[in-house]
């Protein structure tokens, strides 16, 4: 059973590095949600999460799940093991914190999920890495820039590093130049769509997105 779980686990994340796009979303209204995932999935995107502190969310998380098959299904803002044992309920497959918690890595693993873990000093990112996080979530990498990112590169060569916070299409070329196994976008992906051309303009954005990621 554990190597079935284990299998799992590294299937998602690997998946999740080979897109190296991930949605976040994070919205006031709960009917928001599925008209957003909707149109990213159908512009392309293969990885989103939906934070813990969107209303509905372990609904949306169920909802989405059942909508779209072929697509990765996360919770975001997973801080502690409450909201982490709620999202696994919901059917989530992958488990994003902004901060850097054993309990919720150990916790996630043992339903076979991988865990994209925040982090932001060297001391962060090697507890994340002795905790085994699967992915080391920069965060907040924007704050900080993609100079400081790149440091953390040295010293941390080996690990799967993504900047979350700042990451923009007028940059995100420089994450992946900068040692980025991926990244995350909130804010440009994060919409409320109402009518047909507002979901066409962001259509654009992402295919816009996916064509500045490495092949």
């Amino acid at each position: 059973m554990t190597q079935i779980l284990d299998t799992n686990r590294t299937k998602v994340s690997s998946q999740i590095k080979q897109h190296k796009l991930v949605a976040i979303l994070r919205l006031k209204q709960q009917t928001d949600v599925a008209p957003l995932i909707d149109c990213l999935i159908n512009a392309g995107i293969h990885s989103l999460e939906i934070t813990s502190n969107t209303p509905g969310f372990e609904q949306e998380i169920a909802r989405a799940r059942a909508a779209h098959k072929n697509a990765l299904i996360g919770a975001g803002t997973i801080i502690n093991t409450t909201l982490a044992q709620q999202a696994i309920d919901a059917g989530a497959q992958f488990i994003v914190t902004p901060n850097t918690n054993k309990s919720v890595v150990e916790l996630a693993h043992q339903h076979g999920l991988p865990v994209l873990m925040g982090a932001l000093t060297p001391t962060d990112v090697a507890n994340a890495i002795e905790y085994n996080a699967d992915i080391i979530k920069v965060f907040p990498a924007g704050s900080m820039g993609v100079g400081y990112f790149k440091a953390l590169t040295g010293p941390f060569s080996e690990a799967q590093l993504m900047p979350v916070g700042g990451v923009n299409l007028d940059n995100i070329s420089q994450w992946f130049e900068a040692g980025a196994c991926g990244a995350a976008v909130s804010g440009d992906f994060c919409k409320v769509l109402n009518t047909e051309q507002e979901r066409i303009v962001l259509t654009k954005l992402v295919k816009k997105y996916i064509s500045k990621l490495p092949k």
